[in-house]
């Protein structure tokens, strides 16, 4: 279904179990609540789940221009206000994980716990030339030039051997995101900055991380795991950034005992 919240229609699903807490599933850049997939029929059980597209992703509306992670967390907040959900578990993949981050330095009271999954919390100086070839590119000629790199960091060399469907998936949805919303949450990230700030965060944490990332490595998640109080670090062998899907059981293991536990 689609929603009007913060200015534009956001598209999502809710499942699972209507009467239990809620789990929010935020995706990663390029992708779709399509990402989710492995994690769904985990939870629904014990919880409700909401899964929605992002800003210019997916079935959501596009919008031109620089898009900032206060505006994407904002769009999550005006979802859940237009559900009328008060307090939700937020699980956020990469992208995901730094609008979660926003909320959990802006809104904490609106989250029961918090997961950060192959995220990070500041871009480093020498990396914003390579997020303006991303986006040059995506301007100038479109997303097709941009898969199969991407592919490649996303997933274990290993595991784009096996011709995965979830892979295939992947691509396909990667393709579809409209260059102005890759574009858009692209800025948003460049500017990403919460680093020194997260030690102000008590939501509960649970930060999850495949050991093969290249693009947010298990560094980046000690970082994250340092600053904020108490909380869990999970690192996922055999997985790069997009943990969730090339590590389903491991990953899904981790996030419901967390989640249980809160």
């Amino acid at each position: 279904m689609k929603l009007k919240a913060n200015d534009i229609e956001i598209n999502c699903e809710v499942s699972g179990n209507q009467d239990a807490p809620v789990v929010v599933l935020s995706h990663s850049l390029g992708s779709s609540l399509a990402m989710w997939n492995p994690q769904i029929e985990a939870l629904e059980s014990q919880f409700r789940v909401l899964c929605y597209d992002m800003r210019g992703h997916g079935g959501s509306n596009i919008s031109h221009g620089a898009y900032t992670l206060e505006q994407l967390g904002e769009d999550a907040i005006g979802l859940l206000d237009a559900l009328h959900i008060q307090v939700v578990h937020w699980v956020g993949l990469s992208i995901g994980g730094m609008i979660g981050q926003y909320l959990a330095l802006n809104h904490a009271d609106r989250l029961r716990s918090l997961v950060l999954c192959d995220t990070a919390a500041a871009i480093r100086e020498e990396a914003q030339a390579i997020w303006q070839q991303r986006i040059d590119i995506a301007r100038e000629q479109g997303m097709e030039p941009l898969v199969e790199p991407i592919l490649a960091r996303w997933f274990t060399q290993a595991f784009l051997r096996r011709n995965s469907p979830q892979v295939e998936l992947i691509r396909r949805h990667f393709l579809a995101t409209p260059a102005a919303g890759f574009i858009g949450c692209s800025e948003a990230i460049r500017n990403l900055n919460y680093l020194e700030r997260l030690s102000e965060i008590k939501t509960p944490t649970l930060i999850i991380v495949g050991e093969e990332d290249p693009g947010t490595p298990v560094a980046v998640s000690e970082a994250i795991h340092e600053r904020i109080w108490d909380s869990r670090l999970v690192v996922l062998p055999s997985a790069a950034h997009l943990s969730n899907i090339e590590q389903p059981q491991a990953f899904n293991t981790a996030l419901v005992d967390f989640l249980l536990d809160h």
